[in-house]
């Protein structure tokens, strides 16, 4: 038996009575980590941690619950139930301590709290530039905390109420979630300057049928632009995917760098076609429109800040007939 499975044991009533007031809650922040990675390595890398240190304290958390967490299958393991339902408890806990340093209300101010935003890069919006302009300015006492992710890490963390808002891709909807567009990117295809097509004009849209390609992670089918991946199925495309990332920026490089054909938002790249590092393919009406939401979690109880951010934004965007 490694020193991860502790054999699973019934807590006895002065171990239950004394359980809060020993529990270290850094260990149960480290194991919701673990169980959202499904992954000591991953963990350690997202905790900037030792994989020995995050091990360690998997091992304390799991003698202080007097039960095993996880069960080990050679390189890899799976949650124990015991740890399915401690990572669920775990989600809950997390997510009200979050925002217990919101709660409170500062009497000069009639709103006072922290918002936490996750967001995809590059969401460029005049429509939500000016309204965190106008909302600093009516709520000076309202903290942002924005942290920039993945659309499908932003979706989880809502579902877990680890997080206020969402802004980021949402193909389908989804069950707890509510949603409302803010912008409409239109994607488009791009080559780099070292890329044999690049300022070739009039090229037919057979032209790119060999070409292999720069992907999105999330552009495979059922991801959140997996009508990328069915626009090139649908032309008969037979290049192969030579690269990827989740990243924008990323994908924007290595298009550049001349690895291959790849989709990106028309205005993104303005600035990169004015300066001559990339080249416009067709067709010319673009590939497929692709919507930004802003996202949050119908059941979530939320503070003052919190509310008043939410229901500002949702009224901006009914104004701008968005909803």
């Amino acid at each position: 038996m490694s020193d991860q499975e502790i054999p699973a044991r019934e807590p006895s009533w002065q171990s239950r009575r004394l359980l809060s007031d020993r529990l270290d809650w850094n260990l149960l922040r480290t194991f919701l980590v673990i169980g959202e990675e499904k992954s000591i390595s991953r963990a350690a890398a997202r905790l900037f941690l030792t994989q020995s240190a995050v091990s360690q304290s998997l091992k304390r958390l799991e003698e202080q619950l007097e039960c095993a967490l996880i069960l080990r299958r050679g390189p890899r393991f799976d949650l124990s139930p015991a740890g399915e339902e401690v990572l669920r408890l775990a989600e809950e806990i997390y997510g009200n301590v979050s925002r217990l340093a919101a709660t409170a209300k500062n009497p000069q101010d009639d709103v006072v709290g922290k918002v936490r935003i996750l967001t995809i890069s590059q969401v460029q919006s005049d429509l939500y530039d000016d309204f965190l302009i106008q909302l600093h300015r009516d709520h000076p006492r309202v903290e942002l905390e924005i942290e920039v992710m993945r659309s499908a890490d932003i979706q989880s963390s809502l579902n877990q109420k680890t997080a206020t808002i969402g802004l980021g891709l949402c193909r389908f909807p989804q069950t707890k979630l509510e949603r409302r567009r803010l912008l409409r990117q239109r994607y488009a295809f791009f080559c780099g300057k070292r890329h044999r097509l690049f300022g070739q004009r009039r090229l037919p849209l057979e032209a790119l049928q060999g070409e292999n390609f720069v992907s999105f992670t999330s552009d495979q089918l059922g991801g959140n632009l997996s009508p990328l991946t069915m626009f090139r199925d649908q032309q008969g495309f037979t290049g192969k995917i030579v690269a990827s990332s989740s990243s924008f920026e990323e994908i924007r490089r290595l298009i550049i760098a001349g690895y291959g054909v790849g989709c990106l938002p028309e205005h993104l790249v303005d600035i990169d076609l004015h300066n001559g590092l990339i080249w416009r393919l067709p067709p010319a009406e673009g590939v497929v429109d692709v919507d930004v939401f802003l996202m949050w979690n119908r059941e979530q109880r939320m503070n003052h800040a919190e509310t008043v951010f939410l229901d500002s934004f949702r009224r901006l965007l009914e104004a701008a007939g968005e909803e």
